[in-house]
């Protein structure tokens, strides 16, 4: 039937009030103009069915979502007497998008940035993208800093109402800062103000760097870092009055200006406490970081502010609040600071809440909190409680939350969220030492036995210079107390001259038992109870060390001298103090340890050893951090044996002691210039630890630089500082997926004739 125009509807064209719709019922719909999109999708989006009165308002409904759904260029409502006709022309389809001419960005990145803005192979085209297209490309190009990009954009028909879209890009030269100006600067040097700026003019490591490419977010971080240097230095009215950032014609040059006014700088005249002070004042006075006279310190205001909270938040008071109020005397640029104190209500705990412990029981972590349930909130406790559960090695991190109980006003909750890290290890596998060469190691251990905390080991290790075998199991919380024990038995056989050490070899039968006592949360006292059956051959009539001691000791040496067993009782006490805040790679806090190790009366050899060990971490930055340790050991013999153990001996050198130098090779040494060991060892590192370049959000990797000295004396009377070797360099500890990794890149700084030097040292399987 043909269509009459006095029927026809273009209600897209006109308004309504000139073509007004006599209102019908539908008694059928037909679609015409479909190509690609299926006729179900149209009557999905389509408003109208058949049997509903169609008017006015239903007719703009209608074009209005056909519209809506982006997959037609027109719509037509026609009326063929009771039947609606919807006529519609589909938009083409993106059949192929070609980019051409991008260098510095690769087209697969490209194409999916250009997905996220709607255009992709297979969707509808829309003419209005092609602006967008422009402007993401621009976005990520002038994120590189090339402006003087210049991107062209084409469409080609194709058969079956599809289209090819084509990019042309003309990238540009990358646009460089070529100076950066500070206008209205009188208190400090343009190029010291400078050195706070993380964006500069080019330089010999720009291309390494990309320092010298302009990023608005970085200019923003750098007069916020120019802001924060001037009120640290006591200009209180600082301020940026402008910045213009320029452009050469060619865009390839930047030019930035900042305009600033410096004000005058201001010291403090006083330090006042006002509110309602829950705390004793003096107490409060002593977390001041600010004296009376000194310049004026945002930072040290900052600083100042952070510890009253944190004293407050150790009494409960978990949510004060403290504002600083500033007094301004222009004439005298004194400024007088009150802080004021709103203590808030005291809170208390009212549950601790653990997850993410699937392996772990519960009881493992609970018996590590140091705040408890009911008790008043202390922020030290709950995050000393954190550290501990950091410290217990089971865990790749550990997070609190202390949010409030809903419906009240002075009770919270505290729930640490941890993620566990794999315990345990069915391990064969192939190690390296710089001391012990190859080692080939089969162990099975597991740190956290069944989720008890307990740990279970049994290892094989083989070496050039040691094969072991050993069982070992450790309860550190055999009483709830924390009363810790352990028990082990281990067979070793060692041929020292594959350590670098005068020639002997030994196999060694050992019994042990363990018991740990607390003394509070950061000192331990331990003492262990062992035995040892040792066979022990001398490499040589020469080594006079080994000889003589089996002659005076030994069970039933043989007529050489050479061969002889020895049993051994000991007795070890340690003494421990660790404040550090991880177990692995830890930056604040510090390690002691002192031991003293005997063996009893009625042993074959007698003797004694004492020692002291500390590692003090502080933070320099907050990116650098300084580490000092030092090492100290004495042993000699007492009663009939005249002096200190051959085999136990205390070395030097190598990448745990002083690099540089070979691997227990420092020290005394007999007339084949094999090593001995000493009696005394006296070690000393300094080391500062720096953020891995490029790697910010990469863990289990440490670099730092490292200073050594050290050496070992035969007696402690031959102590003499003229003989310390010195040694400096880098070092990379990384937790890789196969174990510890430890590389050093050392220089010996003082070393003598008859040293074994090392320039690179590395081993598996120990981290430092």
């Amino acid at each position: 039937m043909l269509l009459k125009p006095a029927r026809l509807l273009p209600l897209m064209l006109l308004p309504s009030a000139l073509w007004a719709v006599e209102p019908f019922q539908i008694q059928d719909i037909r679609l015409e103009g479909l190509q690609r999109i299926s006729a179900g999708t149209v009557f999905n989006y389509l408003p109208l069915r058949v049997g509903d009165t169609f008017d006015d308002r239903r007719s703009g409904d209608a074009i209005r979502s056909l519209f809506g759904t982006g997959f037609f260029k027109d719509v037509r409502l026609e009326r063929d007497g009771d039947v609606l006709l919807v006529s519609v022309i589909e938009r083409p389809a993106i059949a192929d998008i070609q980019i051409r001419g991008n260098k510095s960005i690769e087209t697969d990145p490209l194409k999916e940035s250009l997905k996220q803005v709607g255009l992709a192979e297979g969707r509808v085209f829309d003419r209005a993208l092609l602006e967008k297209v422009k402007q993401e490309l621009q976005r990520q190009y002038f994120a590189q800093g090339k402006y003087a990009v210049e991107i062209e954009t084409t469409q080609t028909p194709l058969e079956r109402n599809r289209v090819g879209i084509d990019i042309s890009v003309r990238e540009g030269a990358t646009a460089r800062i070529q100076e950066i100006r500070l206008v209205g600067n009188t208190a400090f040097p343009q190029d010291d103000l400078l050195d706070l700026f993380q964006l500069q003019t080019p330089n010999w490591l720009s291309w390494l760097t990309k320092n010298d490419r302009y990023s608005r977010q970085k200019l923003a971080a750098d007069l916020e870092a120019l802001r924060s240097h001037y009120l640290d230095q006591g200009f209180i009215n600082y301020r940026i009055d402008s910045t213009q950032v320029t452009m050469s014609p060619n865009r390839e040059e930047i030019f930035v200006t900042v305009n600033m006014s410096e004000g005058e700088q201001f010291t403090v005249s006083g330090v006042k406490l006002a509110g309602d002070l829950k705390v004793d004042e003096e107490t409060l006075r002593k977390e001041f970081k600010i004296e009376n006279g000194a310049v004026f310190s945002r930072q040290q205001v900052v600083e100042t502010n952070d510890a009253l909270v944190k004293v407050l938040g150790d009494e409960g008071y978990a949510f004060a609040n403290i504002n600083v109020i500033p007094e301004e005397n222009t004439e005298k640029n004194e400024v007088e600071l009150t802080f004021f104190i709103d203590p808030g209500k005291r809170v208390y705990v009212d549950r601790i809440n653990i997850q993410g412990n699937t392996r772990t029981a519960d009881t493992v972590l609970r018996r590590e909190m140091r705040q408890f349930e009911g008790a008043r909130f202390s922020t030290a406790e709950v995050e000393r409680s954190k550290t501990r559960l950091e410290k217990l090695g089971y865990f790749e991190n550990v997070s609190v939350e202390t949010p409030r109980v809903p419906g009240s006003t002075d009770l919270v909750d505290v729930n640490y969220t941890v993620a566990e890290q794999s315990t345990g290890n069915l391990m064969a596998g192939l190690g390296y030492s710089g001391s012990s060469g190859i080692v080939l190691s089969t162990s099975v251990s597991q740190d956290n036995f069944l989720g008890t905390g307990k740990r279970v080991s049994f290892d094989v290790n083989t070496s050039a210079a040691n094969t072991q075998y050993g069982f070992q199991y450790d309860d550190p919380y055999f009483t709830p107390d924390g009363v810790a024990i352990g028990y082990g038995a281990y067979f070793r056989e060692t041929d020292a001259a594959e350590l670098d050490v005068a020639g002997y070899s030994t196999d060694v039968l050992g019994l042990d038992l363990r018991y740990g006592i607390p003394v509070n949360d950061f000192d331990r006292i331990r003492g262990a109870l062992g035995y040892t059956h040792q066979s022990m051959t001398c490499g040589s009539t020469s080594y006079t060390e080994c000889t003589d001691f089996i002659r005076d000791n030994a069970k039933d040496p043989e007529a050489s001298n050479t061969k002889g067993t020895i049993d051994i009782l000991q007795l070890n006490g340690r003494w421990s103090h660790d404040s550090r805040n991880r177990a692995i790679f830890p930056d604040s806090g510090s390690y002691q340890t002192s031991f003293a190790e005997f063996s009893f009366p009625g042993s074959d050899a007698l003797y004694y050893k004492l020692g002291y060990e500390h590692q003090w971490y502080h933070a320099l930055t907050r990116d650098f951090t300084l580490l000092l340790k030092g090492n100290a050991a004495y042993g000699d013999g007492y009663g009939d044996t005249n002096d200190l153990p051959f085999f136990e001996k205390f070395y030097a050198g190598g990448i745990s002691s002083v690099r540089g130098f070979k691997d227990n090779t420092l020290g005394p040494q007999n007339s084949l210039s094999e090593p001995l060991g000493g009696n005394l060892k006296t070690v000393a590192n300094a080391e500062v630890i720096l953020p891995v370049p490029f790697m910010d959000n990469v863990k289990g990797v440490r670099l730092s630089a490292f200073y050594d000295v050290g050496n070992v004396y035969a007696k402690a009377t031959d102590f003499d500082p003229g003989d310390l070797r010195m040694s400096t360099g880098m070092q990379v500890n990384w937790l890789s997926p196969v174990g510890p990794l430890n590389f050093a890149f050392a220089y010996p700084l003082n070393d003598e004739s008859g040293d074994e030097t090392e320039s690179f040292q590395f081993t598996m399987g120990r981290t430092f």
